[in-house]
């Protein structure tokens, strides 16, 4: 049987998993951007890594059927389907309070780095400092002077993305709370998505 629940707008929710199970991400309204993580149980000894990620797969954007590495560079999730464009962001770090503050805001200001630690005290955990995440659904284009921008996102009402544990994790998932950038839809307003657990795939 398969587990759904809603990750609310602006908030963060973390969920266990045995190696073999797996998490579906549904970009329920298509606009929010989800930033993403995941720990290795049970110490969390090992934590899913972007920039060996690039190195593993030798391209900025994983593809489906890819995986995603720790910084000891073992898969820890495998990227197993994608219904979306392919368009997600292994460059920028989880917005913060320091990061809200440069825009204007004042620490009241929920971030994604917020949610990862309330998300991991839910479960009566914590982590030394907040992992660059793999931004499932947020479009950041490039040009090849190196540029970057920050776009609405280019996924659909229901897109969703399926990521298969490797390892027992914990994974960890924020609807990022950023209205100041057009990064979760032209409206700039932060959406729910949800969340559901999925058994391993049978012999």
């Amino acid at each position: 049987m398969s587990e759904t629940s809603v990750v609310e707008a602006r908030h963060g929710k973390a969920v266990r998993l045995k190696a073999g199970e797996a998490v579906k991400v549904i970009n329920t309204h298509g606009t929010q951007v989800v930033d993403t993580w995941a720990l290795r149980l049970p110490d969390f000894h090992d934590y899913m890594s972007m920039p060996h990620t690039r190195v593993a797969v030798e391209r900025l954007i994983p593809r489906q059927g890819e995986y995603l590495v720790t910084q000891e560079r073992e898969p820890i999730l495998l990227l197993e389907e994608d219904t979306t464009p392919g368009i997600h962001d292994t460059l920028c770090a989880a917005c913060d309070a320091a990061r809200f503050r440069l825009m204007g805001f004042d620490d009241s200001h929920r971030s994604c780095a917020q949610n990862f630690n309330e998300a991991l005290a839910e479960l009566g955990y914590e982590f030394p400092f907040v992992p660059a995440p793999i931004n499932l659904f947020m479009n950041i284009p490039w040009t090849d002077d190196g540029s970057i921008s920050f776009e609405p996102t280019v996924s659909k009402p229901g897109d969703y993305v399926v990521l298969r544990a490797e390892m027992d994790a914990v994974v960890v998932f924020s609807a990022c709370p950023q209205d100041n950038l057009r990064i979760n839809g032209e409206e700039r307003v932060p959406m729910p998505v949800e969340v559901e657990i999925l058994p391993p795939v049978a012999a």
